[in-house]
Parts: structure tokens; C-alpha cells; sequence
């Protein structure tokens, strides 16, 4: 498959609807697809649900759209940085919802999805309030928690480099969640750095293949 090459980042996130469940990359600001965010603010999709590792830095990226009022919902992993002022705010005045996934179970949750995996058990998060209402299960003398898979309607991922196919390369630690997140959305926007020709990249190098991209622009 090839994915499509849009001019702007304005183009690339059109038909982002209201109530979608969008997976934004980055940990941190590392890897965030900040251009991607920026359009998606302003094309006016509202009502969304974020999943992300964290809940937002300082006022732009994922900050900037919590700002703007467009989430509902945020399912992350570190919702409280000390720069996560607007989260923090929006929490405390009960205008936005939180999900807390442990790390490992987000990352896994995604790649889940992307497997077509119906549910697995984790160790993590038992005895604590994250295992609340969820069914636990013994194995071999251990419990579990049973988790379910987060698929996404749209992934905003950022990498470094697309060939004309779509298959991309990330840059050091940029890569965090890219890659598990273009497995488990059903449109994945990503944003590169520089587009190369088909054959310029090293296959063995490619992280991500094409057939899990849809649309890519360079910024």
C-alpha cells in the first residue's frame, strides 16, 4: 500500500469528526506531532477523546487542544507534569475526564488492538484503585487484571523520515509510542521531518511500514 502525501497539515487532518477517539505520539514533547495538534484545533473537531502518555506540556501540542476545549477525555499515563498547568486546571474544575493507565498497559492496550487481540491479563495495577470494577484472575498463583484493547478512530504520530510509500523512520527517543499507535488507529495522520524516494531507506531500518500509514506530510 501507499499512503497519500498532503501539502499542509491543514489538508492532512481533514474529516477528523467530533467524538472521535484520536492516539497523539510523543512523550512528552519528544516525538509530539505539534503541527498535526495545531491543525486539528483549528479544523474544529470537539467532543474528542485523547489517548496519549501524557496530558499535555506547558501551552502547546496537546496543551494548546486541551486549552482550546476540544477533549473530553484524556487516557494517559502521567497526567500531572509540573508544567501540565492546563490539565491540571481543567481536572480540578471538573470540565474535562481521566482515564490513568499504567505505562506498560497503555502501550499494550494499543499494540492489542493492532494485533486483534480481544483482552489479556496484567499483573499491573493489581490491589490498587486502577483495578477497581475490572475482573482479576488467578494464574499460577498470581492475579491478573483483565485489560481491554484502546483503538483508535485517527493516530496523529510524528517521525522523521517517509519514503514515497509511507514507510517511516523515527529518531531516537521521538519513536516512544509512534509505532504502536500507527498499528491501532483506523486513519493514521503522521507528520516527517523530510520525504525521501522509494529505496532510499534502509528496509531494516523501517519501524513503521506503509500499510499502517494513510496520510503524511512534511513539516
Amino acid at each position: 500500500m501507499t499512503a497519500s502525501f498532503f501539502d499542509s497539515p491543514a489538508s492532512a487532518v481533514t474529516g477528523i469528526a467530533d467524538g472521535s477517539t484520536v492516539l497523539i505520539g510523543g512523550f512528552g514533547m519528544a516525538g509530539m506531532p505539534v503541527q498535526l495538534i495545531d491543525a486539528l484545533i483549528a479544523s474544529g473537531a470537539g467532543d474528542l477523546t485523547v489517548v496519549s502518555n501524557n496530558a499535555g506540556n506547558g501551552d502547546t501540542g496537546l496543551a494548546a487542544l486541551l486549552a482550546a476545549g476540544r477533549v473530553r477525555k484524556v487516557i494517559c499515563s502521567f497526567p500531572r507534569q509540573t508544567d501540565s498547568w492546563v490539565f491540571d486546571g481543567l481536572y480540578r474544575a471538573g470540565k474535562i475526564e481521566l482515564e490513568v493507565v499504567p505505562q506498560g498497559n497503555l502501550a499494550e492496550r494499543m499494540r492489542a488492538a493492532g494485533a486483534g487481540i480481544g483482552a489479556f491479563y496484567s499483573p499491573t495495577a493489581v490491589g490498587t484503585p486502577l483495578a477497581e470494577g475490572k475482573e482479576t484472575r488467578e494464574i499460577d498463583g498470581r492475579t491478573y487484571v483483565l485489560e481491554y484493547p484502546i483503538k483508535g478512530d485517527v493516530a496523529l504520530i510524528g517521525a522523521y523520515r517517509s519514503d514515497r510509500m509511507g514507510n517511516l523512520v523515527y529518531r531516537k527517543t521521538a519513536r516512544n509510542f509512534g509505532p504502536v499507535m500507527a498499528t491501532a488507529a483506523s486513519l493514521v495522520i503522521v507528520q516527517v521531518n523530510e520525504i525521501v524516494e522509494t529505496g532510499t531507506l534502509d528496509p531494516e531500518a523501517v519501524v513503521t511500514p506503509s500499510i499502517y500509514v494513510d496520510r503524511v506530510v512534511a513539516v
